[in-house]
């Protein structure tokens, strides 16, 4: 289906294959702005607002710039619904990779976790791909912007195959264990869906790393 034709598919019957035929007819779509600058979500993050267009500026154009300032992107609000809502994370990840979602990978975003030294196979810094240094800087603004200085973080893995990002509770200043979850949340924003996010104690693990 044409891209035209996706959007008028009733919600209902937007599947997960709907999305995926709709996401690879966007990323190839013309837009146009609704506001000259992001708006606030109502989930609290920025999204710039656009709709589809014959003409306008191409998507791709507009994944690079929100790209490099840790936005998302709203696509046709001025709906009663948005066609579809990229984070932050769904954004970048289709820079680097040219998917917003990685069907197949285990979507899970983990607010704790506890690790054991002995079961840790790998255990370091992001590499590039994996954590790109323009995204560093994205989350190094938003601890900023919560009076966290200096975040710490290691990439852990237990079997080479499955990584998950650890954030230091040490350095986010050991928030209480309530409110984990909701940190974990707001970070995950940030993040690919596929990506496993845990905030644990640096004891007995491995030296992390400033962000």
């Amino acid at each position: 289906m044409t891209l035209e034709q996706l959007m008028q598919v009733s919600a209902d019957a937007r599947d997960i294959k709907w999305e995926d035929q709709f996401l690879q007819e966007f990323s190839s779509a013309n837009v146009s702005l609704l506001t000259p600058d992001p708006q606030t979500g109502p989930d609290g993050w920025p999204y710039l607002l656009v709709q589809t267009s014959t003409t306008g500026e191409p998507a791709q154009k507009i994944f690079e710039w929100l790209g490099t300032r840790g936005i998302g992107l709203a696509i046709n609000p001025q709906k009663e619904y948005p066609d579809f809502v990229l984070s932050y994370g769904m954004i970048w990840n289709f820079r680097e990779t040219g998917r917003f979602i990685q069907r197949g990978l285990e979507e899970k975003a983990q607010s704790a976790s506890k690790l054991s030294l002995e079961n840790i196979a790998h255990a370091g810094t992001p590499t590039p791909q994996y954590l790109p240094a323009y995204v560093r800087q994205i989350l190094r603004e938003f601890f900023r912007d919560q009076g966290i200085l200096n975040p710490r973080i290691l990439v852990i893995s237990e079997d080479r195959q499955n990584y998950e990002l650890a954030f230091s509770l040490e350095s986010l200043g050991n928030p209480p264990e309530k409110e984990w979850a909701g940190i974990g949340e707001a970070l995950s924003w940030f993040l690919p869906a596929h990506y496993s996010l845990i905030l644990v104690s640096e004891k007995g693990l491995p030296e992390f790393s400033a962000l």
